[in-house]
């Protein structure tokens, strides 16, 4: 047999759909290049993003719009090579699409969230968020689900329609520094200036906390067994804030110690009243 024999040689017939050697070689061939095509698209836009500091999870949305719009042009092009017509076959299935959609609302729902999600870029990858309380960094957003890694290292996955119709807290969505706060409470009789004092300095001397504007300490109550003060300071770690605040603690405890600055333990005075008619009478009983 010749080669064009063999590259003609039917796989499959079912009247206009044909399938041979050829086709089946073809549409291998497609997504193999459309493969290394996505491949380098991925490669460049990464190159790009490093040397011109652009936004990363721009970046990755826009790739992820241009791998869809790719997949659909190879699927139209292997269909339309074996002789399978598009517009017949939408017309022809509309009916079973219109059940299928009925049985899967949310699936098509968090697919239609994922294409917001791409095009709008409210939640871009490499964003910290807040999703039903669980803080973590978006490492991926797909056309269905997004994965989300928490502070201990869990990958959560999330339907997109979550990310578009629940309340989510976007801490890096103005890509600037976020404003934390601390609270400790002191003895009564301290030094209220040199508590302040401690306070801005233990946050300034930390590398992960900015200068610009400078931590604040605030006396903000007279507690029941303590005077209460807060520390608000700004950082660009929100990822790692926890972390941050208990080296805060550390240092401040430790500085505290040094200057001879309490940090009291909640204190109550208990008062015990007497009947003192039945006190009277016991004490008659006794004698």
């Amino acid at each position: 047999m010749s080669i064009n024999e063999i590259l003609s040689y039917e796989l499959l017939n079912l009247g206009d759909v044909k399938v041979s050697v050829y086709h089946l070689l073809a549409i291998v061939i497609i997504v193999i290049l459309s493969k290394v095509f996505l491949w380098g698209l991925r490669r460049f836009f990464k190159r790009q993003t490093t040397k011109f500091h652009l936004d990363e999870g721009r970046a990755w949305a826009f790739y992820q719009i241009l791998k869809y719009v790719i997949i659909v042009i190879v699927m139209v092009l292997i269909l339309d090579s074996i002789g399978v017509k598009i517009t017949i076959l939408l017309a022809g299935s509309a009916a079973l699409l219109v059940g299928v959609g009925l049985g899967l609302q949310q699936t098509f729902n968090d697919f239609v969230s994922g294409i917001i999600l791409l095009f709008e870029g409210t939640v871009s990858v490499g964003d910290i968020v807040e999703v039903a309380g669980i803080v973590g960094k978006v490492q991926k957003i797909d056309i269905r689900t997004s994965q989300i890694e928490t502070r201990d290292s869990i990958v959560i996955i999330v339907p997109n329609s979550k990310l578009i119709n629940d309340n989510v807290i976007n801490w890096s969505h103005n890509r600037k520094e976020t404003r934390f706060s601390l609270t400790v409470g002191v003895a009564y009789g301290s030094d209220v200036e040199k508590v302040k004092a401690i306070l801005e300095t233990t946050a300034k001397d930390h590398s992960q906390i900015t200068d610009e504007p400078a931590p604040e300490g605030r006396f903000v109550d007279f507690g029941d067994s303590a005077l209460i003060f807060e520390l608000l300071f700004l950082s660009s770690n929100m990822f790692r804030i926890e972390l941050i605040k208990s080296e805060l603690r550390f240092a401040i405890d430790r500085k505290f110690r040094q200057a001879g600055i309490v940090i009291p333990f909640p204190q109550r005075d208990l008062h015990l009243k007497t009947d003192q008619t039945k006190t009277t009478q016991n004490q008659g009983k006794f004698k």
